[in-house]
Parts: structure tokens; sequence; C-alpha cells
């Protein structure tokens, strides 16, 4: 007779492989919302159990360079105009 924790019939649901692992257009998506800080609670709770912190530092990384880049193109391009 099986022990009751370790009957396959009540045992929680295994979660899918791809919980753990959201791509990093997933990753950039909840930075730029954590930037502008305009989020619902329970998309940052699905959010959080989701993603791991070294994605999202890489996507933070990412949008930072990003932000950086842009705001040298604008500078140089409104000092030429002057």
């Amino acid at each position: 007779m099986n022990r009751p924790d370790t009957d396959p019939s009540r045992q929680a649901p295994k979660p899918e492989a791809d919980v753990g692992a959201p791509s990093l257009g997933h990753s950039l998506k909840i930075v730029a919302w954590g930037l502008l800080g305009v989020r619902k609670s329970s998309a940052h709770r699905a959010d959080v159990a989701r993603v791991s912190p070294t994605t999202i530092v890489v996507a933070a990384l990412v949008a930072l360079l990003v932000f950086v880049g842009l705001l040298i193109v604008v500078v140089r391009w409104v000092a030429a105009g002057a």
C-alpha cells in the first residue's frame, strides 16, 4: 500500500517547464513596467514567482544601455542643430 505522501495521485501538479525561464523580452517588459511604476499587484506577484533575479538584472542592464544610448543620440542631435 502506498503512503499518502508518496501516492502519485495526491501529489501537486508539476509546473510547466517554461515557468522559471521567461524570455528576455518578457523580462524587459517587467523592467519597463517597474520603471513606470504602474503595475497590478497580482501581475507583480505572478512575475516574481516565475522570473529569476539574474534575468531581471540582465534586462535592467540592457534597458539602461538603451536609455543612455538614446540620451547620447538626442544630446548630439540637439547640439548639432544649435
